[in-house]
């Protein structure tokens, strides 16, 4: 056995432990306090929801131990099982030409993984999701959606991979950096046409009618120096009982956009606290920072791919038998998350420290109370789990569990009293 192959599976094996560790540990934390609601929430969530946050959050780690098993098995298959080498011989028997057979490969490959994971999808959205209440969707619309991201993948996924492709055939020793370049330029042009063109394919977004609320959303705005491309509704609630809301785009594109779900659950002064939270992220530049972080970590993965390109052992270690530019590319995005899944705990302190920050933004500029208000309103009618193990919310969760975040803002507010 090469020794790449020993490295690549006690990766793996390492890696999957770890999940399943993890996954125990939350899912006992969660069993051992289903039933009581934890002190600090007893005012604003009954036991009933507080338990309904249990099951719902212990289905979702079920469906997710299962669903991690067969990805391990279908790793395992495509690699050394010999699936990508199977499937490369049979387009190489074609005799195209490498650029076109490492697109049509790319394409084949990718519609073959998500029917593959079509059956855990239908059933999350379908059995769990429509078990406790969430799902909206029916299967027309399942499906439809299914379709048009199939037809965005051809639209938008096939000129992306085939210049990758050309450029490694093409642009010398240095190919990879014009790759990241490409990609960086292609990342930005996806966040600035997602909210334009193709936000509007799946969903409706209604600038937010005149009245009290709008009128309070845009005096925050003011206050806060924030311009936007305008105040948005979607309808979320055709898909899914979820609330949330985010800021999509940048620059002159960007817009503020609020689920028909989350204005039902919150008064006006508690979405304004919401608001001010996404606003903390704006005024406290985590976009940028976020995007930055992004496209370094993507030019040391491009280095990286430059490298391996020129290593046989990459190839032979993970079960193919013919190096080439395109299997370079699937191999990578197939072993990376094995060797990256470390810096898990480390991106989800990055990320709460950002949460937190926006949080002090947001206190800063409407009533704390208000966001606490509405993240317990949040928590309760999203079934987010309050009782999370702290090893696992620290390895996985990008935003602070509820206890910590409520309290870090109840201190923040006690200390104001205090002045």
């Amino acid at each position: 056995m090469l020794i790449f192959t020993c490295i690549f599976l006690t990766a793996l094996l390492l890696s999957t432990a770890i999940h399943f560790y993890l996954d125990q540990r939350h899912m006992r934390s969660i069993v051992t306090h289903r039933d009581a609601v934890p002190e600090r929430f007893e005012k604003g969530i009954s036991l009933v929801s507080h338990q309904k946050a249990a099951d719902y959050t212990l289905a979702k780690m079920k469906l997710g131990t299962w669903s991690g098993l067969y990805g391990l098995g279908l790793l395992l298959i495509w690699t050394l099982g010999g699936g990508l080498d199977i499937l490369d011989q049979w387009l190489r028997a074609w005799q195209w030409s490498a650029l076109t057979t490492g697109v049509v490969l790319l394409i084949v490959f990718s519609m073959i993984g998500s029917l593959l994971e079509l059956p855990f999808s239908l059933y999350s959205t379908f059995s769990v999701e429509q078990k406790f209440g969430f799902n909206k969707m029916t299967l027309g619309l399942y499906v439809s959606d299914m379709l048009k991201q199939a037809v965005l993948m051809m639209v938008i996924g096939t000129p992306l991979i085939w210049v990758v492709l050309w450029l490694m055939q093409s642009a010398g020793a240095m190919w990879w950096l014009w790759a990241w370049c490409v990609w960086t330029a292609f990342s930005l042009l996806m966040m600035w046409a997602y909210p334009t063109f193709i936000a509007p394919l799946f969903n409706k977004f209604e600038p937010m009618e005149e009245g009290e609320l709008k009128t309070a959303i845009e005096g925050l705005l003011q206050r806060c120096g924030f311009e936007s491309n305008g105040l948005y509704m979607m309808d979320g609630s055709k898909r899914s009982s979820h609330g949330n809301a985010y800021f999509t785009g940048f620059g002159k594109s960007k817009r503020i956009v609020f689920f028909d779900t989350l204005l039902k659950q919150l008064s006006i002064d508690e979405t304004l606290a919401v608001l001010a939270h996404e606003l903390g992220h704006f005024k406290c530049n985590h976009i940028k920072k976020r995007m930055l972080l992004m496209f370094s970590m993507s030019l040391a993965g491009f280095a990286i791919l430059g490298w391996l390109a020129e290593q046989a052992w990459f190839y032979a270690g993970l079960g193919v038998s013919q190096p080439s530019d395109y299997m370079l590319l699937i191999l990578f995005m197939l072993a990376m998350p094995v060797f990256t899944f470390a810096l898990s705990p480390l991106m989800s302190i990055y990320s709460r420290k950002h949460e937190f920050e926006a949080d002090d933004y947001a206190k800063q500029h409407a009533n704390a109370e208000d966001l606490i208000s509405a993240l317990v309103k949040m928590y309760d009618d999203n079934a987010a789990t309050l009782t999370p193990d702290s090893l696992y919310s620290a390895w996985h969760d990008s935003h602070p569990p509820a206890p910590v975040r409520v309290a870090h803002l109840e201190k923040k507010l006690d200390a104001t009293l205090e002045k």
